[in-house]
């Protein structure tokens, strides 16, 4: 029996089942490093708006009685305010960008060919990944001009999720991931490469295998290149390889043209 297909993308259903059961395993693996991520900047913030109310007090007790002296206090004190004010700022700004990511990612307003600025994709993904990474892991980006792609953001989203995390798995204490980006006539080319320990001759003719990983038990499921390469290449009839030299790292390639041909593309999971 034929499996039904998502008449948008032209995966069918199991395969739509699987990707996104995969992309809410991949947020739950980075929640940790999310929350982390959330919660610092809100600990700022609940500390210096103790800080703050103390200090508004003191004001309010100086104008009552204004003095010279008093005055001057509560000048200085409205500049800590306001220097504690501009912490928070920052620390606001930081928790929106990892909710940015996170509703980037997760949307389900996302299921149309829409032009999308694959950069900004990007961007937001890498994002979710600061708090898997820490310290440990320095990301470069070289992101170059690049028109619109016309594409499904969601999934993309999840291939480049999945391709950093398992490059920052790769890497055992400190290490660099670089992501380079670059327009090549009708296609546009993105690259992910990593520091890291790479990937073994005899194992990669099977790293975009279903079920296949070089990862510990409770670490990868074995699933994430091997959707990757389904959104990629059958879903955008694009392209995915990979170039790697054991103990100095891999660099996976995705190539995407920059506009969907009219008719759509089918794919099925074997």
């Amino acid at each position: 029996m034929s499996q039904q297909r998502d008449p948008q993308t032209g995966m069918d259903t199991l395969s739509v089942q699987v990707t996104e059961e995969h992309k809410m395993a991949s947020i739950g693996r980075l929640l940790a490093g999310i929350v982390h991520e959330i919660n610092t900047p809100i600990g700022s913030i609940v500390s210096n708006n103790q800080v703050i109310m103390r200090a508004l007090e003191m004001v309010k007790q100086a104008l009552a009685e204004p003095q010279p002296a008093s005055l001057d206090k509560a000048k200085g004190v409205l500049d800590t305010c306001i220097s504690l004010a501009s912490v928070d700022k920052i620390a606001c700004e930081r928790i929106l960008e990892v909710i940015r990511g996170l509703k980037t990612f997760a949307r389900v307003d996302s299921s149309e060919l829409r032009k999308t600025d694959l950069n900004e994709q990007i961007l937001n993904t890498l994002k979710l990944t600061h708090g898997e990474f820490r310290r440990r892991v320095h990301v470069e980006t070289d992101l170059g001009d690049m028109p619109p792609v016309e594409c499904y953001p969601h999934m993309l989203n999840q291939v480049f999720l999945n391709i950093l995390v398992n490059a920052g798995q790769a890497i055992e204490g400190e290490g660099k991931i670089v992501v380079r980006t670059r327009r090549a006539g009708d296609f546009v080319e993105v690259s992910i490469s990593d520091t890291g320990h790479g990937i073994r001759p005899e194992d990669r003719n099977r790293i975009f295998a279903g079920g296949f990983t070089t990862k510990a038990v409770g670490v990868g499921t074995g699933l994430g290149l091997s959707i990757s390469k389904k959104i990629v290449e059958e879903t955008h009839n694009g392209s995915i390889d990979f170039e790697s030299e054991v103990g100095r790292g891999t660099t996976f390639h995705v190539r995407l043209p920059i506009e969907q041909a009219k008719s759509r593309p089918t794919s099925s999971l074997k």
